[in-house]
């Protein structure tokens, strides 16, 4: 476990953030995270030679960043400052605080869920802190009354978020998957063979192609996994269905339980996994909820079929409104018509009288026929 450590020299107001790996991705979102919590942004970091910040190392203060830290210290407006190797009295207070740090946040030793659950803890822990500790120099007031009172109104404004990423152009295999970092993720199948560019961020990895946003996963720091999302493959279901039934996206599919059961239904029928793959491919365009809904009432009404949730789903739609034709007035009717449903049956009477008058003349031209 790496846990990143940002501390505020006047105040002595500091966060610690738990990650799973040291990465300059890691890095921005440390940086984020504590400056949504002080409400602003510094005007200068001292920062030891950390590689994920400094590339080299020149005689005193002089430094070549990295080009990405560079612009993420130009985007927040941050003054970066270099400490001068081996020398650990320029960030005593973050060096003296690793101890203090380790006693007073990780003792006794945490358990939580995930990663998200303890950087959760460990904010509400750091604020805990600085609202119970005096401050050193000022001992009629906490850590916390300073900051708030002394050192957040000298914070520039919190400005948009850096989009901190590391980058790198990668090829879409046949199965629509990309490789990076020892584990596999999909894409949307229309990409397969093509390059995609993969951003990794310290908690997802995204994959962008043209402008656009082709696939996007939780960020695994196991190795050798293969992580899908179905729904990059469903348009790769229109050619082949049977897919559907033993392909590896679809195991495990949480979809809403209307879904299932209609699916369950209809892969019990011939031509059924085709069905499901119709009913699919109008989620895209009429959303998951309503779907839902449709194929609800379908199973209700007895009909699973994707007809049936197909003329549900434009029953939902809004219909368009049609503006009468004006008629002229010497084409008005006489008889304006009735929603009588009777008058069916007066038709069904006329034709019932027709096919008795037909019977004997047809009975007595075959005799005729007969006689000749």
């Amino acid at each position: 476990m790496k846990v990143a450590h940002l501390r505020l020299c006047h105040s002595r107001v500091f966060l610690a953030v738990a990650y799973l790996r040291e990465a300059q991705e890691m890095v921005f979102d440390a940086h984020w995270r504590a400056f949504q919590l002080w409400g602003g942004v510094p005007r200068r970091g001292i920062y030891d030679n950390l590689k994920t910040a400094v590339d080299l190392i020149f005689a005193g203060k002089q430094r070549q960043y990295n080009r990405r830290f560079v612009q993420m210290a130009s985007h927040y407006l941050i003054e970066p400052v270099a400490c001068t190797p081996a020398s650990g009295w320029e960030k005593g207070q973050v060096e003296n605080q690793v101890a203090h740090v380790r006693e007073q946040v990780f003792t006794p030793r945490l358990k939580c869920a995930n990663l998200a659950e303890l950087n959760a803890l460990l904010q509400r822990r750091c604020v805990q802190i600085a609202q119970q500790l005096t401050h050193p120099e000022q001992r009629e007031h906490t850590r916390w009354t300073v900051f708030e009172t002394q050192e957040r109104p000298a914070l520039l404004p919190l400005p948009l978020p850096y989009d901190g990423f590391a980058e790198r152009e990668v090829r879409v295999s046949s199965t629509a998957l990309v490789h990076y970092d020892r584990n596999r993720y999909s894409v949307e199948c229309g990409w397969a063979g093509k390059t995609v560019s993969v951003r990794a961020y310290a908690d997802r990895i995204v994959m962008v192609a043209e402008g656009q946003v082709v696939g996007e996963h939780v960020r695994s720091f196991e190795r050798e996994r293969t992580f899908f999302d179905p729904w990059h493959y469903v348009a790769a279901l229109t050619t082949k269905p049977a897919a559907l039934r033993n392909g590896a996206p679809f195991k495990d599919w949480a979809l809403p339980w209307p879904i299932v059961e209609l699916r369950d239904r209809l892969l019990k029928r011939p031509g059924g996994d085709r069905q499901f793959v119709t009913v699919l491919n109008a989620i895209p365009h009429d959303g998951l909820e309503a779907v839902s809904v449709a194929c609800e009432l379908a199973l209700e009404a007895g009909s699973p079929s994707a007809d049936y949730v197909l003329n549900a789903l434009n029953r939902f739609k809004p219909q368009p409104q049609t503006t009468p034709v004006p008629t002229p007035v010497g084409l008005q009717l006489k008889e304006e018509p009735r929603a009588d449903v009777a008058r069916y049956d007066l038709l069904l009477k006329k034709l019932a009288l027709v096919a008795l008058v037909s019977v004997p003349l047809l009975a007595m031209t075959e005799a005729t026929h007969g006689a000749a």
